[in-house]
């Protein structure tokens, strides 16, 4: 197989055959937080299947506003991580590779929801995404327990055999909100300009390394655009971009998930034009870290759209391992595809792409 695709990847401990990695979705299948068999069966099969490194969904943390979603599995409380070491073992037996993501909904969560509906719900500040102030803004000490329960989480992971961990600083959820403007009003540490508003999450990276070790790899997952308002950017010029992501590179993070709807779409098509680099690949150039690229891979309509009804066919990859094979990214999440099809790796190294399944969201409710 001579498909940039399936050559070798290696970073720290992390030793991987390819470079297809299982982006994460949420499912919604562990009743009480806790993985079962389903979970493992789902995981484990994908594995089968040539998958590279598999992600998981979210999986939340040791705070009682962190999750909307009683099924949403948590990745603190004994019997859940009980469960994860299942997973581990069974993807592991079918000689994947898996990291968690490591998740907090922040502000996303509305009150009286979730596992611990009783819980306050987490943000920056207490606003929302249109600039209203609805909850007090947390003290320094909240923040900083908030910090560690994303650093218990990973080092709960490390633990547990799990090959790398994955933070979820991306669409809206807490990390993001804290780089957020609109909703990140802090006046301390946390608040300020854009690689201020980073501080949290620097701060999260920090202990985390300290919970994991040097050898274990973290991933930090970050977007430009948010499920509240898909056409913010955080960083709107190359510089600005630089500055925000030198915050995580100076914490010590390894690998970048750049997150897009469209991983074709360029990231500043007013500098190098309109088939210049997406957004994993000026996060690579700008920081020197190996970057994970993702985006309606292999599909010719992006989730939203996908979720609206519209029919998504399958896209050529050419111009996807083109872009690989010259190193402007080093990994390619697969999401809906893979969803869709779990054998959907081997069918592409194999050239059996006329046997892959179209995705159909309303077909999934039977799927796992």
């Amino acid at each position: 197989m001579s498909s940039p695709l399936f050559k070798p990847f290696k970073l720290k401990s992390l030793d991987l055959p390819n470079r297809i990695v299982m982006a994460p979705m949420t499912r919604s299948h562990s009743p009480g937080g806790v993985p079962g068999d389903n979970v493992a069966d789902y995981y484990a099969r994908r594995a089968a299947a040539d998958v590279g490194l598999i992600i998981t969904e979210g999986t939340t943390v040791r705070r009682g506003g962190a999750s909307n979603d009683p099924n949403v599995p948590n990745f603190y409380k004994a019997d859940a991580l009980a469960g994860w070491k299942s997973v581990v073992d069974r993807v592991h037996a079918n000689h994947g590779h898996i990291a968690p993501q490591i998740w907090h909904q922040g502000m996303m969560r509305k009150p009286g929801s979730g596992p611990e509906p009783e819980a306050p719900t987490d943000g920056p500040s207490g606003v929302t995404h249109s600039g209203k102030q609805v909850l007090p803004e947390p003290s320094a000490a909240e923040v900083d327990d908030m910090v560690m329960a994303y650093a218990e989480a990973a080092g709960e992971a490390a633990k547990l055999g799990f090959d790398c961990v994955e933070i979820h600083g991306a669409h809206g959820y807490l990390i993001d909100e804290f780089f957020w403007d609109v909703m990140n009003l802090r006046k301390d540490r946390f608040g300020g300009s854009l690689p201020e508003r980073a501080t949290f999450a620097a701060d999260i990276i920090r202990e985390t390394r300290k919970k994991v070790g040097p050898d274990f790899p973290i991933i930090l997952r970050y977007s430009q655009w948010k499920q509240q308002e898909y056409t913010a950017r955080l960083a709107t010029t190359p510089q600005a971009l630089e500055e925000f992501l030198k915050v995580f590179v100076d914490a010590g993070v390894d690998m970048l998930h750049v997150s897009q709807r469209r991983y074709w779409e360029p990231e500043f098509p007013e500098v190098d034009g309109e088939n210049g680099l997406n957004g994993a690949g000026w996060a690579k150039k700008l920081t020197g870290l190996p970057t994970i690229t993702v985006g309606s891979v292999g599909l010719s309509v992006d989730f939203i759209g996908a979720f609206r009804g519209e029919g998504s066919g399958q896209r050529s990859l050419d111009d996807l391992e083109a872009r690989l094979d010259r190193g402007e990214f080093d990994l390619v999440a697969v999401g809906r595809a893979l969803l869709q099809d779990p054998h959907w790796a081997t069918k592409v190294r194999d050239g059996r792409t006329d046997e892959i399944r179209d995705y159909d969201a309303a077909a999934l409710a039977t799927l796992y």
